[in-house]
């Protein structure tokens, strides 16, 4: 382009304020220097809010908060002016310097400011209490849509007011400091000390700076401030009062800001623009095929606007988008009730591998340590992001409210790490009319439920200038304890961006409690909120490839790695220790069983034979829960069996529907009960009405029996599995109740992610810890996890017609348990004189599991069994064990557990008794 053009091309640019000042009157003056005004409009533009204290709106081109922006200018804002603080303050204060961010629309870029300072610790100030965290401070921002801010620093010492000095050098560097950049005139030496700087997006009238510096002066006292802020933008008397109250409080207070100048009104401007909105908000309603009229809420105003929960469901939200496109109908199928187009939207879950330790961001506060454990991961948590992205050409990292730093410097990472045009933003608390023009600043909105449980209920959030954005993914940064049902719901954040983009992924940061929280809360010291959040001692699950050879999205494990322990034992010395009492079979691991080529050869041979038969037993168990438990359930896998079955209902779910169901694997131990640490973390993300919960098949009932137990002391939880084989008729939702080889059972781990079966052991398992299990990594050339889940759902478009008939007989069906199994096995303990049924083991896949890690006596096979139990033939004759075909027998076959060495060590107990 010529300089000519491209001089026109410039003079043709609408500034995103002029919708604004045209009608209201408003003008951007800059602050006198040449190109000031210029640079003004730059860095802002102009909005309308329905705010009864200040109708504009000043939106920043370079905040990240409602434009999206590349990361590396939001970042680079905010570090050049901690780098100018740094100058103003000198080497020797600014390594005392505390940071104070204010939330939300700051956090992100105080975080960057004490970036630039070098080594200054970061505090943020944050609308959402935290129990158990004693309150350090608070102050009002009197024209915010949430005015109240508290502090909440891990260690109060944070904010702690100067300390005597002892380095002489120190002072001179501070007299220096005083001369170099004076603005209130309170006199050399007041440097020395731990200054606190104060940074907020524009400086416009002062009063919540001076509303903060009030509250923290009294309690924390000091002698010098310096605010930070992209603009100042006050009024001639505005700057008089902040120097008046640095002299009243006899402190130095510096100013540092990127641009000036004030914003004019006319009188009346308030009302003016108040009426502006409403005229809007009800053309936009009355506008042809509009989804509905406002919610409630919009029709209120910003100081109520939190009280009620939205009522009108996502029909509201798909009209709040300004450009009128709609999300598709809610008719017709699941993904269309979720607000997601079919093939498009789908979200994918990005394990980001956050540090441990790491907080999410500055709300307890952020320190150098910190900051140095941050830094050289961000590469690798960016890579991870943009192996999922594909071929995305235009992405956007949004935020989530206060949580700005950390997907701001994903973000930049990210940029270093595609080629893909990256952007940035993030979601917030403040309504604001969206207008689709260009001089407009905020040309279309997404509104969706709070998703973090706040503080003061239920209500509307908002994403701006994303819909008709051109955006072909987004990743989508949030907190753990804003990774709840209301942010996967139909008309939740995700669905709604699905209708936006080709691809979402959501990465996870985990929330960041103070190690004293838990205690302080149980000890009963003031908790200062009912915000659900799962305790510090919780970690996020674990995925692959750090855990399993599983993609990251196909399930995570609620369980800790115990891959470095040494647990494995030859199978006779475990099952003595067991039978001597001293061990429950849960406390140890059997040798991992490596196949021969012949068996490898069998199960490949097995799997091509049957996987049509479990691709669609998975689609009629999937097909099942979607119509009778939750049509969005969250699938729980009982480790390891139910695991493979977990992830190929996830797939048929995304395949036949476009739904990204949660999937979990959780450990449940017979005797013991299921993992209560689980069920917490579960209960503190979801809600436990939507948890199903899965396993592979069932034998005589036993795990089913064990769940349903442990189930009882916990509020919320249906205790009904759906399996994928049903043979002993002990649950309601299956896929088949006939007894057939499922492949996934011929193998351990390597058909199951390369992960052991669960331990639960004292000395490894503490009070607060997920069960443990190891991954196998060395095993991955024996790897046939993948090649399982491929082969089943190669075959699931074949399957849907006879899934649907099924499914419509089954619907329609008394399937109550008959628990014939159980009845089965306890004849057959008898019969054969073993007297204790947790010795007998029916099923394929039960009697595959006595033959490849227990002690076996003898197999029981139905008469005329074929293919099905071929691999059982091979096992049994390795192993020396009987195979006594019989008729009558109700299962495929049987597997029989050597008395001798494990009578009772099963137990519900897990006790063995006197050997005979």
């Amino acid at each position: 382009m010529s300089e000519r053009a491209a001089g026109k091309e410039a003079a043709n640019v609408v500034w995103s304020g002029s919708w604004v000042a045209e009608r209201l009157g408003v003008e951007l003056v800059g602050d006198g220097s040449p190109g000031g005004d210029k640079e003004l409009r730059d860095l802002l533009g102009l909005a309308l809010r329905r705010n009864p204290k200040r109708a504009h709106l000043l939106v920043s081109n370079v905040l990240g908060k409602h434009v999206p922006q590349k990361p590396s200018v939001v970042y680079a804002a905010g570090f050049e002016l901690g780098r100018r603080v740094r100058e103003l303050l000198g080497d020797a204060a600014a390594r005392r310097a505390v940071v104070l961010g204010y939330a939300e629309t700051a956090t992100g870029l105080g975080h960057a400011v004490a970036d630039g300072l070098g080594e200054a610790p970061y505090l943020h100030s944050t609308r959402r209490p935290v129990e158990g965290v004693e309150r350090a401070g608070g102050f009002e921002e009197s024209h915010s849509h949430a005015t109240s801010h508290l502090l909440l620093p891990e260690n109060p010492a944070l904010l702690a007011g100067d300390r005597d000095p002892t380095d002489a050098d120190a002072d001179a560097d501070a007299g220096a400091e005083v001369r170099a950049g004076d603005e209130t005139g309170a006199g050399p030496g007041v440097g020395v000390g731990t200054p606190l700087v104060l940074v907020d997006d524009e400086f416009s009238t002062g009063n919540t700076v001076l509303n903060t510096i009030r509250a923290l002066h009294e309690r924390y006292p000091r002698s010098r401030y310096v605010v930070v802020a992209l603009v100042d933008m006050r009024s001639t008397a505005d700057h008089g009062r902040l120097t008046e109250f640095a002299a009243e409080i006899g402190a130095r207070v510096d100013l540092v800001t990127r641009s000036s100048g004030t914003v004019t009104f006319p009188e009346g401007v308030l009302e003016k623009g108040q009426a502006l909105v409403a005229a809007q908000e009800e053309a936009r309603s009355a506008r042809p095929g509009a989804a509905g009229p406002p919610s409630p809420k919009e029709a209120a105003s910003d100081a109520t606007a939190s009280a009620r929960p939205r009522t009108t469901g996502s029909a509201a939200a798909e009209a709040d988008v300004a450009t009128g496109s709609a999300v598709p109908s809610a008719a017709g199928s699941a993904a269309a009730e979720a607000g997601v187009e079919p093939g498009r939207g789908f979200c994918t879950r990005v394990d980001l591998q956050w540090p441990a330790g790491v907080p999410d961001g500055g709300r307890h506060g952020f320190t150098p340590a910190h900051r140095a454990a941050l830094e050289p991961v961000l590469p690798a948590m960016a890579a991870r992001i943009a192996a999922a992205l594909g071929d995305a050409r235009r992405v956007l990292v949004l935020g989530f409210e206060e949580l700005m730093y950390a997907p701001l410097r994903l973000g930049t990472a990210l940029e270093d790490h595609t080629d893909a045009e990256v952007r940035y933003s993030t979601t917030t608390r403040s309504p604001v009319l969206a207008v689709d023009d260009p001089g407009y600043a905020i040309r279309t909105r997404l509104v969706f439920p709070a998703h973090d449980n706040p503080a003061d209920g239920p209500g509307d959030r908002y994403a701006y200038n994303v819909a008709g954005a051109g955006f072909d993914a987004v990743v989508v940064a949030v907190d753990s304890t804003a990774d709840t049902p209301e942010l996967h719901s139909p008309g939740g954040l995700l669905a709604q961006l699905g209708a936006h983009a080709d691809r979402v992924l959501l990465v996870v940061v985990p929330s960041y409690v103070p190690s004293y929280a838990a205690s302080r809360t149980a000890s009963g010291l003031p908790a200062y909120a009912s915000e659900r959040q799962e305790p510090p001692m919780l970690p996020e699950p674990l995925r692959g490839p750090a855990f399993s050879s599983y993609a990251p999205d196909d399930v995570g494990w609620l369980l800790q790695d115990l891959s470095d322990v040494e647990l494995e034992a030859p199978t006779e010395e475990r099952e003595e220790a067991i039978q001597s009492g001293g061990a429950h079979y849960a406390e140890s691991l059997p040798v991992e069983y490596q196949p021969s080529a012949q068996y490898q050869g069998l199960f490949k041979a097995a799997l091509e034979l049957s996987a049509g038969r479990v691709a669609r037993a998975v689609g009629t168990v999937t097909e099942t829960v979607l119509a009778e438990r939750t049509p969005r359930p969250v699938l729980v896998s009982l480790a390891r069996a139910g695991t493979p079955v977990g992830v190929l209902m996830r797939r048929w779910a995304r395949h036949r529907h476009g739904l990204d169901l949660p999937h979990y694997a959780v450990s449940i131990v017979r005797g013991r009960g299921i993992d209560a640490n689980a069920l917490r973390w579960l209960a503190a993300h979801h809600d436990p009405a939507d948890v199903v919960f899965v396993d592979g098949w069932t034998g005589k009932g036993a795990i089913t029996r064990e769940l349903s137990a442990a189930l009882a002391e916990f509020d919320g939880f249906n205790p009904e599995i759906a399996v994928l084989a049903d043979p002993g008729g002990c649950v309601r939702t299956y896929g088949t109740r006939e007894d057939f080889l499922i492949p996934s059972a011929c193998l351990n781990s390597t058909v199951s992610g390369l992960i052991s079966r669960t331990v639960l052991r004292s000395d490894l398992v503490g009070p607060d810890d997920f069960h443990g299990a190891k991954f196998y990594r060395e095993l991955a050339d024996s790897d046939v996890s993948g090649h399982f889940l491929d082969t089943v759902a190669a075959h699931f478009d074949e399957v849907v017609d006879a899934v649907d008939a099924e499914v419509k007989e089954l619907l329609a069906a008394d399937r109550a348990p008959t628990w014939e199994g159980w009845a089965a096995v306890e004849r057959i303990s008898e019969e054969y004189g073993i007297h204790d049924v947790n010795l007998v083991k029916p099923g394929v896949g039960e009697t595959t599991r006595v033959l490849l890690r227990r002690v076996p006596w003898k197999i029981l096979a139905k008469r005329g069994a074929g293919a099905d139990l071929e691999h059982i033939r091979l096992l049994a004759e390795q192993r020396g064990v009987p195979v006594e075909e019989v008729d009558g027998l109700p299962y495929t076959c049987v597997g029989l557990i050597h008395p001798k060495y494990t009578r009772g060590a099963t137990g519900a107990d897990g006790k063995a008794v006197e050997s005979k």
